[in-house]
């Protein structure tokens, strides 16, 4: 069974390609084009690297968020439409699980963190267990100093990962100090492998998906579409 994975819920780019034995191939850009010009032709080099077409490839997966709106749905057209295509089943898998699974078979738990602005993070809370990454606390949004209650209270170690511990380092320092390990930098991105190799556990389960039923978890709404909220409830209140 070979696995395509991409993700693009960040302004890192990347794509591998995974059987049962090993990781064919993953490529990772890391600049400032955007999503819709450098992930078709990352797929495109991966393949013709690889030695393989699209045809070959048994399942798609992608990252699904939380993360950048823009690169979700890039990430979720994109293999929509290649398994559309081909006929083919897709895996969707949520940017925390790919980023926690970055740090495989730490001590303690693990802690991805996306910056969500304005002192919030999309995070959860994760351990291995018996060879397995276990969800401790489900994917949210929520304040940095309420995490970090949370995690103050907790007797295990602590190692951190994503872009939001880059972000809030001091804030994490002061309020867990010791007991929490910042991750390497290679592993504060959601790496396609991590997706592939997660995807590839649920293909074995069985548990794929049509890509009619793929679609992005941002876990808030966007800006937007808060501002127009907004808008609406004090139009609401004046009119009252």
């Amino acid at each position: 069974m070979k696995i395509l994975a991409i993700d693009t819920s960040s302004i890192v780019a990347t794509c591998a390609i995974l059987d049962e034995d090993k990781l064919i191939g993953e490529y990772i850009l890391n600049n400032k084009r955007t999503h819709s010009q450098k992930i078709m032709p990352i797929i495109k080099e991966i393949l013709e690297n690889s030695e393989l077409k699209l045809e070959d490839i048994d399942v798609f997966a992608v990252s699904i968020g939380p993360g950048s709106f823009t690169g979700l749905r890039i990430g979720v057209a994109t293999i929509k439409s290649l398994a559309h295509v081909l006929n083919k089943k897709v895996i969707g898998i949520p940017t925390l699980d790919a980023l926690a699974f970055n740090l495989p078979y730490s001590d303690g738990i693990i802690v991805p963190m996306m910056d969500a602005r304005r002192d919030r993070v999309f995070t959860g809370i994760y351990k291995w267990e018996n060879g397995d990454l276990c969800v401790i606390k489900k994917a949210d949004t929520i304040e940095l100093d309420e995490l970090m209650d949370i995690l103050s209270e907790r007797d295990e170690s602590i190692i951190v990962n994503g872009d939001g511990t880059l972000v809030y380092r001091q804030k994490i320092l002061e309020a867990l100090g010791d007991k929490v390990l910042f991750a390497p930098k290679s592993a504060n991105m959601a790496r396609a492998s991590s997706v592939a190799e997660l995807a590839l556990s649920r293909a074995k389960e069985g548990r794929l998906e049509s890509f009619f039923d793929l679609v992005p978890d941002y876990l808030r709404k966007s800006q937007a579409q808060r501002e127009y909220e907004e808008k609406i409830k004090c139009c609401g209140e004046k009119n009252e």
